[in-house]
């Protein structure tokens, strides 16, 4: 026979406490999921580069062959290529 709660904060003590036992939920729905292992996609080095004028932007541009717009914040070099995933979808083959 379980106690009742002798207060309001106990019970919400108690409901917040249950969630714990429940254990990991994503685990039942990820069974039988094909592994997925995420390379490391973290640059080997960065080099933060001030320019005083925009010319100066432009001609370091023109040195790497990149384009750098106002709003380009960061970029890689060699030029990163973009995979665009947004059209593919994947099935099971089963």
């Amino acid at each position: 026979m379980s106690q009742e709660p002798k207060t309001e904060i106990d019970r919400a003590d108690r409901e917040q406490l249950s969630l714990f036992d429940k254990g990991e939920a994503w685990q039942n729905e990820w069974q039988g999921m094909p592994e997925f292992v995420q390379e490391d996609q973290k640059p080997y080095r960065s080099v933060v580069v001030h320019f005083e004028k925009e010319r100066d932007v432009q001609a370091f541009a023109k040195l790497i062959g990149q384009k750098i717009t106002s709003k380009c914040h960061v970029l890689w070099y060699p030029e990163a290529v973009r995979a665009d995933y947004s059209q593919q979808l994947w099935v099971d083959a089963e």
